[in-house]
């Protein structure tokens, strides 16, 4: 049976990945450039995680595959200060029609956004925009053709205030994490760079949590 249009998809699946749309509520999504992340490394990790339980074991993919693209894995064509503002301009480009744009972060092979889509805009759809524009353009940019991002994401609703605090603070010092730069504000395609000194992001409504 077809959805009913606007309605929030739910739990789905792709791959090796679950997804979630739930609608106008908060969501972190992390997408990768296609060469950042060997797909027979996330099948064998699949795998090896049979025995935890589904929540446990999506956490620790999670964990892993985040730990893996922090050492910049793959040509990292957005450490190119040209691309990466190619792509921190599409994210923005939207902000406040299809959706609230919270917090990002651009990292040399992957991005992390924090969002909340419009009643009109599901996560995936606004994931294929972003997608479809940059490789377009960066594929212009940089003389090439073929795969720009993986097909694959990762994203998780966002439970409460506290999880909401959390995940800004953790978008934000990626950089910090990976070794890239020793002050979050110092990343400059990044939610902190704009940010002023000791201004934190606007908390949505409460009854747009999960």
């Amino acid at each position: 049976m077809n959805r009913p249009i606007n309605t929030p998809r739910g739990w789905y699946s792709r791959g090796y990945l679950p997804h979630f749309d739930g609608g106008e509520i908060p969501q972190t999504v992390t997408f990768r450039l296609w060469d950042s992340f060997p797909r027979e490394r996330l099948e064998a990790w699949c795998e090896e995680l049979t025995h935890l339980p589904e929540k446990e074991a999506t956490l620790e993919r999670r964990k892993r595959i985040e730990e893996y693209l922090d050492k910049s894995f793959g040509k990292c064509w957005l450490r190119e200060p040209r691309i990466a503002e190619l792509v921190q301009t599409a994210l923005l480009y939207f902000d406040g029609d299809r959706y609230r744009l919270h917090a990002w972060v651009i990292m040399p092979n992957h991005v992390h956004a924090l969002l909340t889509p419009s009643t009109s805009w599901s996560l995936s759809e606004i994931l294929h925009a972003w997608k479809s524009y940059t490789t377009h353009q960066a594929n212009r940019l940089l003389v090439r053709q073929g795969k720009f991002w993986q097909e694959e994401s990762f994203d998780r609703y966002i439970r409460d205030e506290h999880h909401f605090s959390a995940a800004v603070e953790y978008i934000e010092a990626n950089p910090m994490k990976a070794g890239l730069c020793t002050k979050s504000e110092e990343w400059k395609f990044s939610s902190a760079a704009g940010r002023k000194a000791g201004e934190t992001p606007a908390l949505p409504d409460r009854k747009l949590y999960a």
